[in-house]
């Protein structure tokens, strides 16, 4: 099978897990979504669940990891290599922690990319984490069978990338980028703001996002409700954030924490989706 021969009206599933991914918020998106979207901006890119679901005409998607940007863009140009790559990996506690020990620097975009998505699977509970110094820093998962990936899967992923621009850096080269405008749907989800501040996650890059990138992300957001976007973004449902959008359209929705330490830390909790269209 070659990317020929796929039905891109087929649904897509995320290739990847990722912590925040909207994948099980879905159900409770579809009433929230813009009637029609022809062309997407996503610069929070993460599993894409959004993207793979609304399936545009035209996107431009960014994300500031740049593992897993180049990720992508292997997916993209060269299913088939990464693919045959992929099958080189094994299942074991010594291997993984090898893997996980090379530097993506010294690598070439096909093997950083193979790398990028066997420690994705085989770490523990799907995390992506990095340390101060940008190294990936999650334990081996013990999983006794996973699949890195269906070859289908991945073609049908690829084909949806072919007309997308995919870019690596902060949400405002995406927005740029775009040269915003009516007729454009920018869908944002940003790290989320703390709802405590023992609830902070270590990073999926080296760095943080702050209350300061909080603001202007939301800056950001009425820029492009002036420029005549719709914009809807998620967050958490705290104080800050619901005075930093204060006057938008707010909707509350109830997410399952997938990523936790703890058993009893994966319930229900209450994010917010922020719209500036009804």
């Amino acid at each position: 099978m070659t990317a020929g021969f796929i039905n891109q009206n087929l649904p897509v599933k995320p290739l990847i897990k990722w912590a925040g991914g909207k994948s099980r918020l879905m159900v409770q998106f579809l009433f929230l979504f813009p009637a029609r979207v022809n062309f997407l901006v996503e610069p929070f890119f993460g599993s894409g669940a959004v993207f793979f679901h609304l399936n545009p005409a035209g996107a431009i998607i960014s994300d500031k990891n740049e593992e897993l940007i180049n990720f992508y863009q292997v997916v993209r140009d060269h299913p088939e290599d990464l693919l045959t790559d992929l099958k080189k990996h094994i299942n074991t506690e010594e291997y993984y922690y090898q893997v996980r020990s090379l530097d993506p620097a010294q690598m070439t975009p096909l093997k950083r990319a193979s790398r990028f998505l066997y420690l994705n699977k085989y770490g523990y509970n799907g995390l992506w984490r990095v340390n101060s110094k940008g190294l990936h820093n999650v334990p081996y998962g013990r999983y006794k069978t996973r699949r890195l990936v269906h070859a289908q899967d991945l073609y049908q992923v690829s084909a949806r990338l072919k007309k997308t621009r995919i870019l690596c850096g902060d949400f405002s080269l995406a927005l740029e980028e775009a040269e915003a405008g009516p007729g454009m749907f920018v869908y944002l989800d940003p790290p989320y703001h703390p709802l405590s501040n023992t609830a902070r996650f270590t990073s999926y890059v080296a760095g943080s996002f702050g209350e300061e990138e909080q603001r202007r992300l939301a800056g950001a957001f009425q820029t492009l409700d002036q420029r005549g976007c719709k914009v809807m973004l998620s967050n958490s449902d705290t104080p800050f954030i619901r005075e930093l959008y204060r006057g938008y359209n707010l909707v509350e929705v109830e997410a399952r924490r997938a990523i936790n330490c703890k058993g009893d830390g994966r319930g229900l909790i209450t994010e917010l989706v922020i719209r500036n269209y009804q």
